[in-house]
């Protein structure tokens, strides 16, 4: 097969999008309305194989939650996976929506289902051009996974069951409030941060709050790991590291006449340099242990290592271009964040990118993630299925059968 032996049908695919946008759209509203913590997804996993069993298509569902299903090729020369995270967050949704949260406390406010919907978009689309994929030689592998919003990540569920066996490069696309529907983000390089999560225990004596000299004054050396163990990192990491701790949750006592003999903070640290992430607990245990010396409290600090930074390849965002002006969408630059994806776990076993989905209104309001207010404007979700589907093709097209390289697996 040369660059110029498998066609692009980004029309074919729009059409087919476009057929099935009214089902679409009602799938994202049912997921919407039935959101589902990390791991426990099976209403949403149940949902999506259903709907790609109707259309012929193969899966294989995961353990726990979450799925993989494949097509055209079943031995391909090469084979593109495209991936969407399926769980949603503790937080209640303040929307408003005809077709919010149903869930008290838990909501889709980082528009995991507008990925899983647009994931779902591609997959239809892409059975209906399977008879080229097949002569192409080409294969496609659809990932749902679950439990994104978790530390330790569905990706390495996903890897840890084969997901990635056979894969030669990955794609997913991440909502963006700060872009325009019509638009989709796209970076070469590092995209997201590295992110950990952090908790601090203190233990000590308390007592009355008339007399703190005689206690260890817990909630003063609670607030002190709060303020001070961020600024002395701040002086203890080259500043090029784009290091952030923030706080999350503080719990400490319940009486204001009380000093509690016990408290905790746990929030989460983020860096945009992978080289210094990868050696920073042992600094950041140093420096809680000093902050709450002088108040002779015991600490005991637990970082879940999280995730490295999402680092785009080059050539895939060569491929994504294409697939986004094929979508009839525009690309437009994108800064890296300080967010953190699991989706770069699977970056460390195969090439890939991940893109930028634009979800504002032109001329509306800007929202943000992880938050119960997020509203997505649906007209991203035809522009994300797609362009998941487009980027098969646009991928594959990009290189000859002599610079494509033999499949690589991943060890059990």
């Amino acid at each position: 097969m040369t660059d110029a032996a498998l066609p692009l049908p980004f029309d074919a695919i729009g059409r087919v999008v476009d057929e099935h946008l009214a089902e679409l759209i009602a799938f994202r509203r049912d997921l919407h309305a039935h959101p589902e913590l990390g791991r426990g997804e099976v209403r949403t996993t149940a949902a999506i194989a259903d709907r790609l069993e109707s259309a012929g298509i193969r899966v294989r569902r995961l353990r726990g939650t979450g799925l993989v299903a494949d097509l055209g090729a079943t031995d391909p020369v090469e084979r593109i996976a495209l991936r969407a995270d399926i769980d949603a967050l503790p937080i209640r949704e303040a929307t408003g929506l005809d077709f919010a949260s149903g869930t008290d406390g838990v909501s889709h406010s980082c528009g995991h289902d507008v990925h899983t919907t647009a994931l779902l978009g591609a997959a239809l689309a892409l059975k209906n051009e399977e008879a080229r994929l097949v002569a192409a030689g080409l294969g496609a592998r659809l990932v749902f996974q679950p439990a994104e919003e978790l530390m330790p990540g569905g990706a390495e569920d996903v890897v840890a069951q084969d997901g990635l066996v056979g894969v030669d490069r990955i794609f997913a696309l991440h909502c963006d409030p700060n872009l325009d529907a019509g638009q989709v983000g796209l970076r070469v390089g590092p995209i997201t941060a590295a992110a950990d999560q952090v908790e601090v225990v203190l233990v000590g004596r308390g007592g009355h709050t008339s007399r703190p000299h005689l206690t260890q004054d817990l909630t003063y050396a609670l607030a002190k790991v709060v303020t001070d163990v961020p600024a002395v990192l701040s002086r203890r990491l080259d500043p090029r590291a784009g290091a952030a701790l923030v706080w999350g949750s503080v719990h400490s006592g319940g009486a204001h006449n009380v000093i509690p003999s016990s408290g905790k903070v746990g929030g989460t640290l983020r860096m945009l340099d992978a080289s210094i992430w990868d050696g920073v607990e042992r600094l950041l245990e140093e420096v809680v242990h000093a902050v709450v010396s002088p108040y002779a409290v015991h600490a005991e600090v637990t970082i879940t290592k999280g995730v490295p930074p999402v680092v785009n390849d080059a050539g895939c965002i060569d491929a994504l271009t294409a697939a986004v002006t094929g979508a009839g969408a525009f690309v437009a630059p994108t800064p890296q964040s300080l967010g953190g994806e699991d989706f770069a776990w699977y970056l460390t076993h195969v090439p890939g990118a991940m893109a930028r989905l634009g979800t504002r209104t032109p001329g509306g309001p800007t929202y943000d993630l992880h938050r119960g207010d997020l509203v997505v404007d649906e007209a991203a979700i035809p522009i994300g299925a797609r362009t998941l589907a487009g980027v098969v093709f646009s991928a594959a097209s990009a290189r000859s059968d002599a610079e494509r390289p033999r499949r690589l697996g991943i060890a059990r």
